[in-house]
């Protein structure tokens, strides 16, 4: 963690002409930015292997009417029918799971009093009027939700907000295909229809960790919804 803390320091020097203050802010965003395009490939590799599981609907709706009173044959059925096409149905989880270090990276760097045994120096930097370190609670207690501190957060939710309503919408208006055995999963159809709403969970996730977290979370998922909505089109 002490070698990505030098980094953070580090990217944030080159950026304090342009920046300010807030270069640190703006190291983060860089980083995120850089976490996104190594995993890009991934999630070029996700979507197509979507495209590939719409393009499957027919045959998996023919087995499920060829199984419809065999459930276990017709899981079955599907299985050999996307390894044979070679589609994986967790494809699309891959890019989630590889930015996962990052963002808890981030969590404990900005979380930490101290790095190596010497006082964290990052937990001094700002984003405008907001210490990176600090969380919307901090915020609260301090001026309030319109103090400076909470008019970063505000500006924040803002964006969150505007990111969660357009997948929400994308999401209702492009549903995922099916796998072809949800029927035989208790409680999936629920999920699939709860789905649409995870996006706004962002907003919780912005409001409890500290603001470097949150500035990574804002970032990823506003580049979540620009290339879901270029590699889906």
């Amino acid at each position: 963690m002490s070698v990505f803390a030098t980094l953070v320091e580090h990217l944030a020097d080159l950026l304090q002409p342009l920046f300010g203050a807030s270069a640190a802010a703006a190291a983060i965003v860089l980083f995120t930015a850089a976490v996104r395009l190594l995993v890009h490939p991934l999630s070029r590799a996700a979507a197509r292997g979507q495209k590939a599981r719409t393009a499957l609907q027919p045959k998996i709706a023919e087995l499920r009417r060829k199984h419809a009173k065999n459930p276990e044959k017709l899981r079955q059925a599907v299985l050999e029918l996307h390894t044979r096409e070679k589609v994986s149905p967790l494809s699309g989880l891959l890019p989630a799971l590889c930015q996962a270090p990052a963002f808890f990276l981030l969590y404990h760097l900005f979380s930490s009093s101290s790095i190596g045994g010497e006082a964290n120096g990052l937990l001094g930097h700002r984003l405008l009027d907001a210490p990176l370190g600090d969380r919307w609670t901090d915020a609260l207690t301090g001026d309030g939700v319109f103090g400076p501190a909470g008019l970063v957060y505000l500006g924040l939710f803002a964006v969150v907000t505007a990111v969660a309503t357009f997948n929400y919408l994308r999401a209702r208006r492009v549903p995922l295909p099916e796998t072809g055995t949800g029927q035989d999963v208790p409680g999936l159809g629920t999920v699939t229809k709860v789905m649409p709403f995870l996006s706004f969970f962002t907003l919780v996730t912005v409001a409890v960790v500290p603001l470097a977290a949150a500035l990574y979370v804002m970032t990823s998922s506003t580049w979540s919804a620009v290339e879901r909505a270029v590699l889906y089109r």
